[in-house]
């Protein structure tokens, strides 16, 4: 891959002109379940039309739209026409409920919400209506002007789609385009809230620069072209799917082919059916591919390859996906949403043993270093401490939070990942897992990742995470949260066993824990902390015995 690194100095808008321009005949977007195919001239046409609508409804530059809702089409039209117009998009889960999403439009500060109607089996317009004076904007949320509803149904006290279209009609060309012209490359184009695996969620604010740079990367990396079709299963409201996914289709002119839900069997058909040459996921899905009861019977010879992100992807596998997927090209990226997110990443034309066993070097224009925990200091190729990157994937900082913001991002411009890795003589990057994973065995450290990959290889087991546990001798002890297969036949014994002949004894898991699913977040992320605080209620003061 060429790693030759200019500085794109566009906005979101601009680069999406050009991709309209260049291919307008091609696939934009493919909705599975609405049987709805757009054009990129199609998608352009739409978003034109309402950017000017959102100018007609009074929207200015700078302000913020907050949108809530799941991957329906005019998710990415709202994404694409506020970039033109200098409004900020702020990507909310869909997930959320009532005190997650007052918590965030207030601290956003947002003055446009644009919502659906209902999904993840919640009715968001009637958390919006007031039913006592009959508004539709909710009184404790005083910052809020304006309700979009993403659909074409006319719904009070709301501007539906089909309105806004109509309104735009009223701003001239000359209007639209001066607002355009106006639109700092290097100014705030997005915020996403942190997916709630560390605390109280902060806003992370992207620059078009910061989001424009690393799409363009994320696609180089993966060989993309305008023939490519990306599968979608990751939501757009990440960064995973907003900038991995939709924007860096919107460089390379690529289908995206978006499906509702994150359901292994439909992706597997859609895969065959749309002849798609990329599958974006989390290691979650494509463990749960690759052991899908219909896995053998798939054609993915279409498939050549694609990211596995958002979090570690055990080598295991990596062999898998890259052996029995056709994924031969297939990437690793690492990042994290304050990185926009990707920082590292391997590439297309990388060693097997590079892309299965690492995530790659920090992206062109990246400069990644791995610093001791408690010095700061550099240390030397090989070793482990915190893996640091300053560049143009660094945020621009936390929402109305300076305190945080210089916690993560030191004097020196370099962001702080809270992740532990090591950087081999050629730079590429190995992660070990997160400070706070790190378990200390009566002063051993040890590696939760190491100790999951060798469990993962056991026969009968489907998947596992390992955390630490309290211990009254040791400081902690090694814990494992162990998914089985179907009608796998484990013990605590017989897992242990197997371990012994293959890891030194103070990493075997002294508690082991089967259960039939993780706490996870709505992009897959496995929530640690929540197995931690599970280890300490299960196996405080256990014995060896105990813990079987």
């Amino acid at each position: 891959m060429n790693r030759n690194f200019v500085l794109i100095e566009k906005t979101v808008g601009r680069i999406f002109d050009e991709i309209v321009a260049g291919y307008p005949d091609n696939e934009a977007a493919v909705y599975i379940d609405k049987n709805l195919r757009q054009t990129w001239k199609e998608l352009g046409a739409r978003v034109d039309a309402l950017a000017r609508g959102l100018m007609a409804l009074g929207i200015q530059p700078g302000e913020k739209i907050a949108i809530w809702a799941g991957n329906v089409p005019n998710w990415i039209e709202l994404l694409f026409a506020s970039a033109k117009i200098g409004v900020v998009s702020v990507s909310i889960n869909p997930s959320y409920r009532d005190k997650e999403l007052e918590f965030i439009l207030k601290d956003s500060e947002s003055e446009t919400l644009a919502l659906i109607d209902a999904g993840c089996g919640f009715d968001f317009l009637a958390k919006m209506h007031d039913e006592k004076d009959g508004q539709a904007i909710n009184p404790r949320l005083p910052r809020l002007k304006r309700l979009i509803y993403m659909g074409d149904k006319s719904v009070p006290g709301m501007s539906s789609i089909a309105e806004l279209l109509e309104l735009g009609k009223s701003i001239s060309p000359d209007e639209y385009a001066a607002r355009q012209r106006a639109v700092d490359p290097h100014g705030l184009a997005n915020m996403q809230y942190t997916s709630g695996t560390t605390g109280v969620p902060k806003g992370v604010m992207l620059s078009h620069v910061n989001i424009v740079n690393d799409s363009y990367w994320n696609g180089a990396t993966q060989n993309l072209g305008a023939g490519d079709r990306i599968c979608i299963t990751v939501p757009f409201f990440h960064c995973f799917g907003l900038v991995a996914s939709i924007l860096c289709a919107a460089h390379y002119g690529c289908a995206l082919i978006i499906l509702p839900t994150v359901n292994p069997a439909l992706i597997m058909h859609v895969i065959e059916q749309e002849r798609c040459t990329s599958l974006y996921g989390v290691p979650s899905l494509f463990l749960a591919i690759v052991k899908h009861r219909n896995f053998e019977r798939t054609d993915f010879s279409s498939l050549r390859t694609g990211i596995v992100g958002a979090s570690i992807c055990p080598a295991p596998l990596a062999e898998q996906i890259v052996k029995k997927m056709h994924m031969s090209e297939v990437t690793n990226a690492y990042g994290q949403t304050e990185t926009s997110p990707t920082m590292c990443m391997t590439a297309y034309d990388d060693t097997f043993e590079r892309r299965v066993k690492t995530v790659g070097r920090g992206l062109p224009g990246v400069e990644v270093k791995i610093l001791d925990v408690d010095t700061r200091l550099e240390v030397p190729r090989g070793q482990v401490g915190e893996i640091c990157c300053r560049g143009f994937v660094v945020m621009l900082g936390y929402y109305k939070n300076p305190v945080e913001t210089a916690a993560t991002i030191d004097a020196d411009g370099f962001l702080h990942s809270g992740d532990l890795g090591s950087m081999d003589e050629d730079s590429y990057i190995t992660v070990t897992g997160r400070i706070k994973d790190m378990i200390i065995r009566g002063g051993e450290n040890i590696s939760p990742r190491e100790v999951e990959e060798l469990i993962l290889t056991l026969p009968g087991v489907r998947d596992v995470q390992v955390v630490a546990a309290p211990s009254e001798k040791y400081g902690e002890e090694v814990s494992a949260f162990i998914i089985p297969m179907p009608d796998a036949q484990l013990t605590p014994q017989s897992l242990r066993a197997q371990c012994r002949k293959k890891i030194a004894g103070f990493k075997i898991p002294r508690h082991i824990h089967f259960m039939e699913s993780y706490p996870v977040t709505t992009s897959g992320k496995v929530q640690k902390f929540k197995l931690r605080e599970m280890a300490a209620r299960l196996f405080a003061g256990t014995t060896q015995n105990d813990s079987e």
